[in-house]
Parts: C-alpha cells; sequence; structure tokens
C-alpha cells in the first residue's frame, strides 16, 4: 500500500501509543509484590495510623510529618515516621507500635545519619529479596 508521506507520522505514533497502552494495562494487571506485603502488614495492625501519628506528635512538638511508613523492625510491627522541627536541623525519628499503641523509640536524626540511612534503604530496595513460602 502506498502512503503519500503524512500517514508515516501518524502510523508510527498510533503504534506506540498502543504499545505503551498494552504495557501499562500488563502493569496494572499484575499485582505488585511491595504492595501485597504493605497491605499484609496493614491487615495485622490493630491501631490506625492516624492515632500513631497522633502520639509520635505528642512526643515531639511543633513537629511537621515528613514521611512515614508501616514496617516490621526487630520483629515488632511498627509506624515509623520522621518528623522535621521547625528551625532544628537533621529528623526527629519515632516509632510507635502499630498493635499496641505504644511508644517503641524516639531518635534524633542528624543530616549525615539521614543521608547514610537514605542510601542504606536504596541498596536494600535494589536487592533481590528471596520470597519462601511456608508448606
Amino acid at each position: 500500500m502506498e502512503t503519500n508521506g503524512r500517514l508515516a507520522p501518524l502510523i508510527a505514533v498510533f503504534g506506540a501509543s498502543t504499545l505503551l497502552a498494552g504495557a501499562a494495562s500488563a502493569q496494572a494487571a499484575k499485582p505488585s509484590t511491595h504492595a501485597a506485603v504493605d497491605a499484609k502488614l496493614r491487615a495485622e495492625a490493630k491501631v490506625s495510623e492516624t492515632t500513631a501519628r497522633a502520639t509520635a506528635l505528642e512526643e515531639v512538638p511543633h513537629g511537621v510529618v515528613q514521611s512515614s511508613e508501616l514496617e516490621r523492625e526487630g520483629g515488632k510491627l511498627i509506624y515509623s515516621f520522621d518528623i522535621k522541627v521547625p528551625g532544628k536541623s537533621g529528623i526527629e525519628e519515632v516509632n510507635v507500635n502499630a498493635v499496641t499503641g505504644a511508644l517503641e523509640a524516639h531518635e534524633h536524626e542528624t543530616p549525615a545519619k539521614e543521608k547514610e540511612e537514605a542510601a542504606m534503604e536504596r541498596r536494600e530496595a535494589a536487592t533481590p529479596k528471596k520470597h519462601t513460602t511456608k508448606p
């Protein structure tokens, strides 16, 4: 089939958009392992993130939560909050038990410590994890 030269770019755009749409739907259909782990942890939590956040902010007056996550640390399910205090360098890391609601830890992290922790988390995220199933 002959084209007059104007259809070729349209055909290329259509083909590329079809490929992208197919890839996007394949991504959406495949559940993320990370999301499945997050859902499992949320199901185990007895305390809401909102309640845990209030506990953390009571520990750090005038603080603003920069980030939070639900994770298992030291065998305990915890909410970990990074809280910034205006006018103070670094952050306050506050951990609240996601089962009991009790304060687990409160540590000041200097900017250098924050960078070190972020680098460690990037390395952990890049390392493939073995998934095992229980018999």
